[in-house]
């Protein structure tokens, strides 16, 4: 039996061309016009569920948490820090404790030597502590204007650093390890210089966490996982070093449905980007739509509709959003719905299912170029079935970066956690997968960064499933 009803089944034939997002911003209280730039989805609170922190430009940080009816704000006075310029943000858990720390970039000037110091939050004694308070920790402050953060666990330890697009200066890889926090950028050869935008990262090429770097000014960066710790860049020789365009968003999904993952990025006011493997090399397959230039921000990749397939969100500033989706075999635009927001100032989105309805919702913030409220939008019940997968390191913290894949009616979905995504922002640590019709799954797999894998028996679909590391069992 399909999991939908006829009630459903009419609904979507009379609306083949239904609104992908419908506003919800009006559950955000506070939502005052302000300066946003990034936001990223971490469990701030340690409660299991996921808040939305987002990164308040020349005045306070949130944290959004809902509460079954509404988004408040529970940011504590430490993470509202009001006095910086807070610019993108990630979560993990660097640590090993279970406990994702966060990481917040401070940027305020365009390129080059800043004044405003970055935050480096860790959980300590029933309040948030900022690592670079500490003296010893001074001297590795981050001082060059950045724009991205990503989780990376180079060795697959379950321990992530932060590294850092940097803007002017050099890029930095902080860890923490024997009690002691430090800039291992250099030695493991990610220490270049550039004009550093967007990163993600994952076992795209090598079985390890990879880093794709988006530069401006100059060719995109691919450093592969040498497996010891260490990168070798190589996105020339992959056909993605792109050296004449500018790079903002970057996200990752199987575009061509071949089983392997792929990347699109957009350019600023160039052509955007939709790569897919051919051949042992990238080849950008984008159709002319998609590939339209715009003043883009953010990109995401995600099944909004739980059809089975991903759609592809591009968000831009002072000029409406767009979506594209997997429609009779072919990348085609759709109609967006109110998240296209003409004249809206987006500069970050991020996504989850923050009500736990099995369908995510989009949250896109704005600022640089004028104050806005923060947006908030929700899909229409297709009647679709979900699966929703979050696997964990050995102590318990997500574990991003992590390669799920799931095969159901004859074919294969795959996802990669989110570590980062791509330009100021990070999505929630949880593979999502619309199911469409299909009220059963034949096989989940989940491959960690170390590169264990485990198969995980599913017995029911429209559900979240939290698969612990063999390691912890």
């Amino acid at each position: 039996m399909p999991c939908y009803n006829l009630r459903f089944i009419n609904l979507a034939s009379e609306v083949e061309n239904y609104y992908m997002f419908f506003d919800y911003s009006s559950l955000i209280r506070p939502n005052p016009a302000q300066l946003h730039y990034g936001a990223g989805v971490i469990d701030v609170d340690g409660d299991g569920e996921f808040e939305i922190f987002v990164a308040g430009y020349g005045g306070p940080n949130r944290v959004l948490k809902w509460t079954g009816q509404e988004f408040l704000d529970v940011a504590s006075a430490d993470l509202a820090d009001p006095n910086r310029w807070a610019i993108g943000v990630a979560g993990a858990d660097i640590n090993g404790d279970g406990r994702e720390e966060i990481y917040i970039l401070n940027t305020d000037t365009f390129s080059g030597r800043k004044r405003a110091g970055d935050r480096l939050f860790l959980w300590r004694g029933q309040r948030w502590f900022d690592l670079f308070t500490v003296e010893e920790n001074q001297p590795l402050m981050n001082l060059t204007a950045g724009r991205s953060v990503v989780a990376v666990d180079r060795y697959g330890t379950g321990q992530y650093g932060f590294f850092l697009a940097n803007y002017g200066g050099p890029m930095r890889l902080y860890e923490f390890a024997d009690g002691q926090l430090a800039d291992v950028a250099s030695a493991a050869g990610l220490a270049y210089i550039t004009g550093g935008r967007g990163l993600i990262a994952l076992p795209l090429i090598s079985d390890r966490m990879d880093i794709f770097a988006g530069n401006e000014m100059g060719p995109n960066f691919l450093f592969i996982n040498q497996g010891d710790g260490t990168f070798t860049e190589c996105a020339a020789q992959w056909g993605i070093d792109d050296p004449y365009e500018h790079v903002r968003g970057i996200a990752v999904l199987d575009a061509d449905h071949d089983g392997a993952l792929g990347l699109t990025y957009g350019n600023w006011e160039g052509n955007h980007r939709l790569f897919v493997r051919n051949n042992g090399q990238f080849s950008d397959a984008a159709p002319l739509a998609l590939a339209r230039p715009s003043r883009v921000r953010t990109v995401i990749a995600a099944d909004f509709d739980n059809d089975g397939y991903e759609e592809i969100f591009f968000n831009n500033i002072g000029q409406p959003n767009r979506l594209f989706a997997w429609r009779d075999a072919q990348w085609q635009a759709v109609d967006i719905g109110d998240a296209a927001e003409a004249n809206g100032m987006g500069t970050g989105a991020a996504i989850g299912d923050f009500d736990d309805d099995g369908r995510l919702e989009l949250f896109i913030t704005h600022g640089e170029s004028g104050q806005q409220p923060l947006s908030y939008y929700k899909t229409a019940d297709q009647g679709h079935c979900w699966l929703r997968v979050l696997p964990l390191t050995t102590a318990g913290a997500p574990a991003r970066g992590a390669i799920v894949k799931v095969q159901a009616g004859g074919r294969q979905q795959i996802r990669a956690v989110d570590a980062g995504s791509g330009y100021l922002c990070q999505m929630e640590p949880v593979a999502h997968f619309g199911l469409g019709t299909l009220n059963q799954v034949d096989e989940v797999t989940v491959i960690w960064p170390d590169g264990r894998q485990a198969n995980v028996a599913v017995d029911e679909v429209d559900t979240t499933i939290r698969v612990p590391h063999p390691d912890a069992l």
